[in-house]
């Protein structure tokens, strides 16, 4: 198909009427919406790029529209936030067929009710490389910031960490089975976190997802609120359960390595001093700076091996 034809056959996908704050959706130069004014209005963009993020061998299209979807979802679950709408660009190659098109905005479709946001427009054109950014607008009474937590909070998580990386790496290295195959299924499909985001608005004094890994992520939490993160070992591992430490195994990894440094998890990690609903604790914040990992010989400071786009290799 043409350019026409295929935004066309996407605005027929994605065809969204006027409804509850959207006078104008999919087809204008621009989506029109009115948000409630009682509301603060959360909007991040997250681009997903061949050969940084995904390689098509590892991935279905189907796979990639979803994941890069929920990924920019998150953003807006870690602030507290219900999405509410977003918009799709997508830069494909000329050996993007009509067939794979229709795969990737099916997995965005898919992903857009999972979280119940609704896609009003977007961006399409040719490019040397697939690139598919996603712009979700979410809204929240009150946004959840990164700054803000306090000496005694304790730390709170909802959903895996450690499962993702061991699911690329279990792709990378051309295994699968049964150990596996859980870790590549929270690679390939991360689970919202919706429910979760919204449990802990009220709650939370600060938070932020897990995108670049568990230690690195919570350093900048714990950096904007000027205080220390204490992971608990024992705790981490027992949340990460059989599942981690199958995969770790399969991939030849440490499970407390995984869960620290993995990325992609698109977990949420809240500060808070009471129990935070589908949360389960796993460490505190203590005064002083850094992050941190109680084991039986005491506390060792915490390496900071996120994922870095402009990191140098060594």
């Amino acid at each position: 198909m043409r350019e026409r034809e295929r935004i066309q056959r996407l605005s027929a996908l994605f065809g969204v009427a006027p409804g509850e704050g959207i006078d104008l959706g999919i087809g204008d130069d621009a989506a029109v919406l009115r948000a409630p004014t009682d509301q603060e209005l959360v909007w991040t963009v997250d681009a997903h790029v061949e050969k940084v993020h995904f390689e098509r061998r590892w991935v279905t299209w189907e796979d990639c529209g979803y994941r890069s979807f929920i990924a920019a979802a998150s953003d807006v679950s870690a602030m507290g936030g219900a999405p509410w709408c977003a918009l799709g660009a997508l830069s494909l190659t000329s050996d993007v067929s009509d067939r794979d098109l229709e795969a990737l905005a099916v997995g965005q479709s898919v992903a857009a009710r999972a979280v119940g946001a609704r896609i009003v427009g977007g961006n399409l054109s040719a490019g040397e490389i697939v690139t598919i950014t996603t712009t979700v607008l979410g809204l929240t009474p009150h946004a959840v910031r990164r700054q803000g937590a306090k000496v005694g909070d304790g730390l709170w998580i909802a959903g895996e960490v450690g499962l993702a990386a061991a699911g690329l790496r279990a792709l990378a290295l051309g295994k699968a089975g049964s150990l596996v195959e859980q870790a590549v299924l929270a690679w390939r499909r991360p689970s919202p976190r919706v429910s979760a985001g919204l449990a802990m608005a009220g709650v939370a004094h600060a938070a932020i997802d897990v995108s670049d890994g568990l230690a690195c992520d919570v350093g900048h939490l714990a950096e904007s609120s000027g205080v220390r993160a204490v992971f608990d070992r024992a705790l981490l591992l027992a949340h990460g359960g059989d599942a981690l430490a199958r995969a770790a195994e399969a991939v030849n990894a440490d499970p407390i390595d995984l869960a620290l440094n993995g990325g992609e998890d698109y977990a949420l990690v809240a500060a808070s001093v009471l129990p935070i609903h589908g949360f389960v604790r796993i460490g505190e914040m203590r005064e002083g700076a850094g992050v941190y990992v109680r084991e039986d010989q005491g506390e060792r400071l915490v390496e900071d091996r996120g994922f870095d786009h402009f990191a140098r290799p060594e």
